[in-house]
């Protein structure tokens, strides 16, 4: 009679198999196209409590175990000022899914619920600095977020929109305020709708965003409220009705830009104008 698996194994073994070709395959392919992993690396897995983070966790557990190229890893979870009930949902899903987790705590919501402009925007910052150092503290070079594809498209889209700029999302970055430290994305490649469908499939809860700005969205009626993010979501889920390549385009577009097309752009914040080259060969008409 065999065994009956646990939580746990279900979890991990749904991972490789039911969701290999959206959750597995497009991880190491961002793994390995981007080179967010080396020999020797002690990666810090930023736990927020939500379900991104938590397939994240898992997915670089079996990373671990699969790989020829060993690395470390620790599990590094930040409570900003969650309640019980929130703190307590992110520790039992952390250990119903064998991510054993370290919980350390800082006062981010306290400073950014009484911020009225970008509070959002603050928070993130704030607890980028906050798993840094603690990371740093630890031993660790690198710290994984888990931004998805869907993160990436909605970042481009705020741009445009709302920023004036073209500008994406990085699959990794060097910190300049912690040396010798990166940031790495391992779910680049991965959409939102993958992590959702295995979450549904385990049947797991995890935490949203658990702030005030995230209560106040979910309770505007049309999903979106003032978070100009959730906006960009919406349009792109009504984009792929008519056109379902939409995101496959938005993310190719932003590995292949031209730069000979554009009238200006921006290198490390220095800008730059197409006439510095036109009386090159740059600028031609190909007809």
């Amino acid at each position: 009679m065999s065994r009956e698996l646990t939580p746990q194994e279900i979890a991990e073994r749904s991972l490789i198999k039911t969701y290999r070709k959206s959750l597995w395959n497009p991880f190491v392919a961002a793994v390995k196209r981007y080179e967010l992993v080396s020999p020797g690396d002690h990666i810090a897995v930023c736990i927020s409590g939500g379900k991104d983070s938590m397939v994240l966790a898992k997915l670089m557990q079996e990373l671990q175990r699969h790989t020829e190229q060993p690395f470390s890893l620790t599990f590094l979870g930040m409570d900003p000022g969650y309640n019980m009930e929130n703190r307590a949902l992110m520790e039992s899903n952390a250990a119903l899914l064998g991510i054993p987790v370290e919980v350390f705590e800082s006062d981010i919501f306290d400073v950014t619920t009484k911020v009225e402009k970008n509070p959002c925007y603050l928070c993130a910052r704030m607890r980028r600095g906050w798993l840094y150092a603690k990371a740093q503290e630890l031993g660790c070079n690198k710290i994984a977020l888990g931004h998805h594809v869907s993160d990436v498209l909605e970042t481009t889209l705020l741009g445009l929109f709302y920023g004036a700029q073209l500008q994406a999302m990085m699959p990794k970055l060097h910190s300049k305020n912690f040396p010798g430290m990166e940031l790495i994305r391992p779910l680049y490649c991965v959409h939102e709708d993958a992590i959702i469908a295995w979450k549904n499939y385990n049947h797991l809860r995890f935490l949203q965003c658990a702030c005030r700005f995230t209560e106040a969205r979910d309770a505007s009626g049309d999903g979106i409220g003032q978070s100009k993010r959730q906006e960009m979501k919406v349009l792109l889920r009504q984009l792929k009705e008519t056109n379902p390549n939409i995101e496959k385009s938005i993310f190719r577009a932003i590995h292949g830009v031209q730069l000979d097309t554009f009238p200006g752009f921006k290198y490390r914040g220095r800008p730059h104008s197409f006439l510095e080259n036109y009386d090159g060969t740059a600028y031609c008409e190909d007809i």
